[in-house]
């Protein structure tokens, strides 16, 4: 990682109020080589609290919204029903990572506006299952082609904590450049101080062999 300066810090921080640009239509469900990445249903509440409790102890390292879990049925069927009504109104695009052969729910992934100015940010989980298969690669290249594609952004962006390996590793396996790292840029789930590092991605094509093994 190159070292960070004042000007790539002050420069981010700039950009981070989004502008509210033009973005690709989003196909509510799409399938890679091994996963079908779909907008989330209320019917996938039962499939998200077992993939969540099954999980939770891993998912509360970097994730804040692990936090408040459990949360009833009920609860999380309402918030995915927001997804969706989000999804459709072009605000904020997540989806049900799937397995292509089993139906089998593995995480999520989703592009959001809460990056910079000229690019979306792209986040992403997987149960520990589905852990050091390459999916999480997998996913995250696929919704950067479809947010670098005709009408989207300039950039797709990756933001994590430097205490995340598998995080990290996703980002340089789906050839996406280390930017800067902004001190004390937010929080962990627990509320303490955090430092972000951000990666980006710009241009495809795509590396030519698929991704194996890792996130």
């Amino acid at each position: 990682m190159r070292t960070t300066n004042v000007a790539d810090v002050a420069d981010l921080r700039e950009r981070s109020d989004y502008a509210r640009g033009g973005v690709p239509g989003f196909p509510e469900r799409f399938t890679t080589e091994r996963l079908q990445l779909r907008c989330w249903d209320p019917e996938d509440a039962p499939a998200l609290r077992a993939a969540i409790d099954g999980s939770l102890l891993q998912l509360r390292e970097f994730l804040p919204w692990a936090m408040t879990e459990p949360s009833p049925i009920e609860e999380l069927a309402s918030r995915l029903r927001d997804f969706r009504e989000r999804f459709r109104a072009h605000q904020e695009w997540m989806f049900a990572l799937l397995d292509l052969r089993t139906g089998a729910l593995l995480g999520g992934a989703g592009l959001h506006r809460r990056a910079a100015a000229d690019a979306l940010e792209i986040g992403y989980w997987l149960t520990v299952e589905a852990r050091g298969r390459g999916l999480a690669t997998e996913a995250v290249l696929a919704l950067t082609r479809l947010a670098l594609g005709p009408g989207g952004v300039s950039r797709v962006e990756i933001r994590c904590d430097p205490r995340n390996l598998s995080s990290i590793a996703v980002a340089r396996r789906a050839g996406f450049q280390y930017l800067a790292m902004l001190p004390e840029d937010t929080t962990t789930p627990s509320g303490a101080p955090r430092d972000t590092l951000v990666w980006e991605r710009r241009y495809f094509p795509e590396p030519a062999t698929p991704a194996t093994g890792g996130g």
